[in-house]
């Protein structure tokens, strides 16, 4: 008993605050590779798994949301873009950038998609969304997108486009009886056209025309 105690002491000496942080968000993705993202993990799970006291968990992170977006940060920092070099592309650049980063992280895009379903508030993502706008800014300025295009709703909807397909792209793959490499390739393609949609000329409104004419003033 004495030896437990004196080792236990031991260890909670020579760990700072960050170093058991670290040891529980390391636990908490061992956790997640180990059983998938959507498998669902418990504080109770990773406080096991880190070999640190139950309360630890609750002191550190508070709840079980707040530990998620922790390991999502960790895993955004694992493979951040250069935000510098990032910024300075244009928009289907940028865009084709953040689909490619995606699917090299799809566990990160899984477990964004957990906490969005499971109703955190707190989930952001779009943290840069001050330069996303000053970005966008100077596409329309440029000529990149048009001066009347919706660019902060074209951000936000080819997200969603990358963001869902790499939560399903395996399921896809299977019902459509193609590789998911193979899927992956072309995907890339066809979102790749779309950008080049949304940055060309609108395509006229067919109701707005008859017989060849254009309609209305």
């Amino acid at each position: 008993m004495d030896q437990q105690a004196t080792t236990s002491t031991t260890r909670r000496r020579r760990g700072t605050r960050e170093d058991t942080e670290n040891e529980i968000l390391d636990a908490a993705l061992r956790l997640m590779e180990r059983d998938g993202v959507l498998a669902g993990i418990t504080l109770r799970e990773v406080a096991k798994e880190a070999g640190v006291n139950h309360g630890q968990i609750y002191q550190y992170f508070g709840t079980r949301q707040t530990l998620l977006r922790a390991a999502i940060t960790r895993m955004v920092d694992r493979d951040r873009p250069d935000p510098n070099q990032h910024w300075d592309q244009p928009f289907a650049a940028r865009r084709e950038a953040m689909w490619h980063w995606a699917l090299r992280q799809p566990d990160l895009v899984k477990l964004e998609a957990l906490l969005a379903l499971d109703g955190d508030t707190e989930l952001n993502l779009f943290p840069a969304i001050d330069r996303t706008q000053a970005a966008l800014e100077r596409d329309q300025e440029s000529g990149v997108l048009p001066s009347d295009a919706d660019g902060v709703v074209m951000h936000a909807l080819t997200a969603a486009t990358y963001l869902g397909y790499c939560v399903f792209r395996e399921v896809m793959a299977r019902n459509l009886g193609i590789d998911t490499a193979e899927l992956d390739q072309r995907a890339a393609a066809v979102y790749s056209d779309m950008l080049d949609g949304l940055q060309g000329t609108r395509i006229p409104d067919p109701c707005s025309r008859v017989d060849g004419e254009d309609v209305g003033t």
